[in-house]
């Protein structure tokens, strides 16, 4: 191959690379614009479990900031209030088998903001163009927080259990009450 021929091959190479590296910036800004669009708190680990990346509704719920989240192992935040042993197992036994899951139930305990419960989704993403990889894979980890919705469920289950216990009461007065009034409709044709 000649000069001419090999600084065409070199100029090609380039422009093959400075295509690749566009189209990972601009799948790395959308996964991230999609990522800060989403109501609930999400994360994007990286395949050791490093936060990239979390949106504003996460650093809001469990009151972090963006220093002390973004490149921080999960079981590192808030000076390792996410090493959660459901989370843990949830992340390096059920998701490396699968490609997601889906609907997992945590509680835990907070030490700044309490008692939390939440449903948890995960889903490992391959960032490719056609057979070229733009982006090392990365998980979605995205949290919602049902503790409302299970204090008033955990109300609702009192409410309910109160309830039947005044209706037991009630039910069991009456029934005292029926068994004097046949008593004394008994004695009443006795002595007619």
């Amino acid at each position: 191959m000649d000069l001419i021929g090999k600084k065409i091959e070199k100029r090609n190479l380039h422009k093959k690379e400075d295509v690749r590296k566009k189209r990972a910036e601009e799948s790395w800004n959308y996964i991230k614009t999609v990522v800060d669009i989403i109501r609930e708190p999400i994360l994007v680990l990286d395949s050791g479990l490093h936060v990239m990346v979390a949106n504003e509704p996460f650093y809001r719920m469990f009151q972090v900031d963006l220093k002390e989240t973004e490149g921080t192992l999960i079981y590192e935040l808030g000076n390792g209030q996410w090493d959660i042993p459901a989370l843990r197992k949830l992340l390096e036994n059920i998701l490396p088998k699968n490609i997601f899951f889906k609907d997992f139930e945590v509680s835990h305990e907070f030490p700044f903001i309490g008692h939390k419960s939440m449903i948890l989704n995960a889903r490992h993403i391959y960032p490719n163009y056609g057979d070229h990889v733009l982006l090392p894979p990365i998980i979605l980890l995205a949290i919602e927080d049902i503790s409302p919705m299970m204090a008033i469920a955990q109300t609702l289950a009192l409410h309910v259990k109160e309830l039947a216990a005044k209706s037991a009461l009630r039910t069991h007065a009456l029934e005292l009450h029926i068994e004097k009034l046949e008593s004394k409709i008994k004695l009443n044709k006795s002595h007619a």
